[in-house]
């Protein structure tokens, strides 16, 4: 995306928060998005409610004086990424339409792949910083070779086509207003968001992609869903709406996003948990919940039963018999959900991530599979060859015996990091480049000690 190259920026403005008493003197949210092929661009967002900030008096005015302060630190190593304060002002407005409006500003950062301890704290300049916030967050760039989709950043409004290309707030031709708060309701009715969408070039072309905006309130219950098509073979997209909330009750919610490649059997979802403070809304009396609301904030909450069908169908490789027999008892697209978000998560190696690379990887390799060891009769994920390699990934070495003398085309797959070592032996019996697994040495897997004599030709 066009972005300036700037490691780091401040700035901060006047936008209308909802009025509460009780508001906290500070909060933040933060959002990554792609930077280059090794790191994020995080945009860290934060507001000071300036109630409860003391004015100090320079040069005969008036300014409001916040504190905030940044530590990120890499988990593992204990290096010291960040460690910045920053004492915010800004002139006193002594106008009543500002008495219930919030400083609002951003920080930029990029930050390499990793994992880190993300430490924000805010407060009054004369008392220090009064509320701190800890987040352990992983960094892995989206710059890759699959589809991909950034953080949701929520925002109060989105002006597009915006001249003001000055503000701290423009990224894309748009003026991005964030919402640190998270907070929506009686004095903000429609809760913006704004995201970004990459390697749409990675993707099978000349077919159209999904993009699904669900809504669901704090009981899992499905509140909007909405779709939209769009063309593959952009690099990168900016996917950015609105949604009215103004006859949403005082609850939780959370907005999914999901980016769904069909053809491709492959989708990416984000997901942002936002609140509505709405008063005068009276809360629906069917409280019944109709999901998890982990399962409807990951890839599945987006698709169709015919598409959890097929996924699973395609995910049986790694299932006991008992998950078979299981699926095969469910009924309806939420339960299906459901069942195959929990599958893919007790096989999450890294469950510290939101993102399942375990799925993510699984998805791959299935493409992988279709392009390489498809045959006249099968495609390629069906194959034997392609369940190998599904499962057990790219192998150490291969051996291909193609035009061997009175002998059927065979391979010989080598898995050195495998049980100390093993062999796959896959041979053409039917001429149809068909490759049938004969031999294996994996337990668990078809052994025949005599394979040989099945590929001497008749």
């Amino acid at each position: 995306m066009n972005r300036l190259l700037i490691v780091l920026f401040l700035s901060f403005s006047f936008y209308q928060a909802i009025p509460q008493s009780s508001q906290s003197i500070f909060e933040f949210d933060y959002a990554q998005f792609g930077y280059d092929s090794v790191s994020n661009y995080m945009e860290i967002y934060y507001s000071f409610n300036q109630n409860r900030l003391t004015p100090e008096l320079k040069d005969n005015k008036k300014y409001l004086e916040g504190l905030l302060e940044i530590n990120i630190t890499d988990s593992i190593s204990g290096k010291v990424f960040i460690n910045k304060v920053w004492k915010i002002e800004h002139p006193v407005v002594d106008s009543a339409d500002q008495v219930n409006k919030d400083l609002v500003g951003v920080i930029g950062l990029k930050i390499p792949d990793g994992k880190y301890k993300f430490i924000v704290g805010g407060g009054n300049n004369q008392k220090g910083s009064e509320k701190f916030s800890t987040e352990y967050i992983k960094v892995h760039h989206f710059y890759d070779s699959t589809l991909s989709l950034s953080d949701i950043q929520l925002a109060t409004n989105i002006l597009q086509d915006s001249p003001n290309q000055n503000s701290m707030f423009y990224k894309n031709s748009v003026e991005v207003i964030p919402a640190p708060t998270i907070v929506f309701g009686i004095n903000r009715p429609v809760v913006f968001y704004y995201s970004e969408i990459y390697n749409l070039n990675k993707v099978a072309q000349n077919h159209d992609l999904k993009v699904f905006q669900i809504v669901y309130n704090g009981k899992g219950q499905l509140l909007s869903r909405k779709v939209t098509v769009f063309p593959s073979g952009l690099h990168s997209k900016v996917e950015m709406g609105s949604v009215v909330i103004n006859r949403y009750p005082t609850d939780t919610y959370t907005l999914v996003l999901s980016v769904i490649d069909s053809v491709g059997n492959y989708g990416v979802s984000s997901s942002k948990k936002f609140f509505i403070f709405n008063p005068d809304v009276l809360a629906a009396k069917d409280t019944t919940s109709r999901g998890n609301s982990a399962s409807i904030s990951s890839e599945f909450g987006a698709m169709s039963e015919e598409e959890l069908d097929d996924i699973w169908e395609k995910s049986k490789y790694k299932a006991v018999p008992q998950e078979i027999k299981n699926f095969a008892k469910i009924k309806g697209v939420d339960s299906k959900r459901q069942f195959m978000y929990e599958f893919w998560k007790k096989r999450d190696k890294d469950i510290s991530t939101p993102e399942n690379e375990t799925f993510r990887e699984y998805l791959t390799r299935i493409d992988e599979s279709n392009k390489r060891f498809g045959s006249m009769s099968k495609i390629g994920w069906k194959t034997d060859r392609g369940r190998v390699y599904i499962l057990y990934g790219e192998p150490s070495e291969i051996e291909r015996f193609p035009n061997q003398m009175d002998q059927k085309p065979y391979e010989i797959w080598h898995y050195n990091d495998i049980e100390g070592g093993v062999i796959f032996v896959f041979a053409d019996l039917s001429g149809f480049s068909d490759y049938l697994l004969i031999n294996s040495t994996m337990r668990g897997e078809l052994r025949d000690d005599n394979w040989q004599d099945r590929v001497q030709q008749l």
